[in-house]
């Protein structure tokens, strides 16, 4: 089994954004020689998260307003008393988690219909990382 890794970084230019990474991932995936096995996908950042979904705009904005519904932000959360200000962020980290795991068939990402990667920014305007492991043969 052979195994490769890289990283992106990632400094939104806003708190809250949503970013279509399949490409970068799929360069990653040629980049590594494996035709047969599986690519782990994991934001490693507490207030960051990946998920596998649909690539339309409308979508995207029933998510955020889902997540903030669920989560939103507000000052009374008892992570800020550590001077902080994104239990929300955490909270939505918890909800979308933070990482993904996509099966390699032929060398290629084996997605169904529509499916894409997505890294989930909740506390952005900083750099950021998320880790691509491919592994196989």
């Amino acid at each position: 089994m052979k195994f490769h890794t890289e990283y992106l970084w990632f400094n939104t230019k806003t708190k809250r954004e949503y970013i279509n990474i399949t490409r970068d991932v799929e360069d990653i995936l040629a980049k590594s020689g494996i035709s047969e096995g599986m690519i782990l996908v994991s934001a490693m950042h507490i207030t960051a998260g990946v998920w596998v979904n649909d690539a339309e705009s409308g979508l995207l904005q029933d998510i955020d307003e889902w997540l903030e519904e669920l989560a939103p932000y507000r000052d009374g959360y008892r992570h800020h008393r550590t001077g902080e200000t994104n239990g929300d962020a955490h909270l939505k980290n918890l909800i979308v988690h933070h990482q993904v795991i996509v099966p390699v068939t032929n060398g290629a990402l084996d997605f169904g219909p529509w499916q894409q990667i997505y890294y989930a920014e909740f506390d952005g305007m900083r750099r950021k990382r998320m880790l691509v492991k491919v592994m196989g043969e």
